[in-house]
């Protein structure tokens, strides 16, 4: 079954649509196995939901449609203060990520044979206010960094995982001169690295070399409304060839080309988009 996936926060459960012709078919919910949750990563059957009410993840197996909670399942953040962002797999889906905005930390979790997470390690962010990350294919670590929303302080940080599930620090806090940086995206090549930034609707590119480090490609790759508070989400087109985000304070959808060279060309913009949409997705 071709399916998606989403978190209701208010509601503290998990939701499972199925991907129709037609459009969208609610086939399952399931409680998160905890409160407020705000993040969800999948990897083939395996699925862990991330918890901030009291900061937790836990797991469940999708079979026939059906979420199933995995018994036992639940581990902690590194503190109760943790106010998690974001968890996700490594590619190979042998370590489970979790970034800590409140601790300005990151936990890493190896996983068993049987999807059962072990940790967390925790290990301190390069700086303030780990946000979003995305993983290579070869298991690196591209993190934002919002440091608190101060103006002009937004970075980016590289780490490498290691398959026991241990952090080491690439490149350290790389700013892009920008506010509020939020979520990131990886071309498909692994080559650059988008950014988000909330606090003056642009997004920023970043080179990432063949060590892992990272250099700022361009400061203001794109915007939406540059200037102005709104972009959030972000994603890639499953051939690599466009990025979309959205702006839910303008209600809009904007689209740009991805450039071989990592340069993004506006491809459109689109109304209607409801102020209350809080991510997106990309086929």
């Amino acid at each position: 079954m071709n399916a998606c996936r989403r978190v209701n926060a208010g509601s503290d459960e998990l939701s499972l649509f199925a991907v129709q012709p037609d459009g969208l078919r609610l086939a399952d919910r399931a409680g998160s196995g905890g409160s407020t949750p705000t993040s969800v990563a999948v990897r083939g059957a395996l699925v862990y939901v991330l918890n901030n009410g009291a900061p937790n993840i836990t797991g469940f197996r999708l079979a026939e449609g059906k979420l199933t909670a995995l018994s036992g399942s639940a581990r902690p953040l590194s503190s109760a203060d943790a106010d998690p962002a974001q968890v996700s797999f490594t590619a190979d889906g042998g370590v489970l990520i979790a970034t800590e905005r409140g601790t300005n930390a990151i936990s890493s979790y190896l996983i068993d044979e049987d999807g059962y997470a072990q940790g967390p390690a925790t290990i301190k962010s390069a700086g303030q206010t780990p946000y979003g990350f995305g993983v290579t294919a070869d298991g690196s670590l591209i993190v934002s960094e919002a440091f608190g929303g101060a103006t002009g302080a937004a970075a980016t940080s590289s780490y490498a995982v290691s398959g026991a599930g241990e952090l080491t620090m690439v490149s350290g806090s790389v700013g892009d001169t920008r506010s509020e940086v939020c979520w990131v995206v990886l071309t498909k090549d692994d080559r650059f690295a988008y950014v988000t930034n909330f606090g003056d609707g642009t997004v920023s590119c970043y080179e990432i070399t063949a060590d892992r480090s990272l250099r700022l490609h361009e400061p203001v790759a794109g915007s939406t409304r540059q200037g102005n508070k709104g972009i959030r989400d972000e994603a890639i087109s499953g051939d690599g060839r466009y990025l979309y985000a959205i702006d839910p304070d303008a209600q809009k959808l904007f689209g740009w080309a991805v450039g071989q060279d990592g340069q993004l060309t506006p491809a459109g913009e689109f109304d209607g988009v409801p102020g209350t949409i809080a991510g997106l997705a990309a086929s």
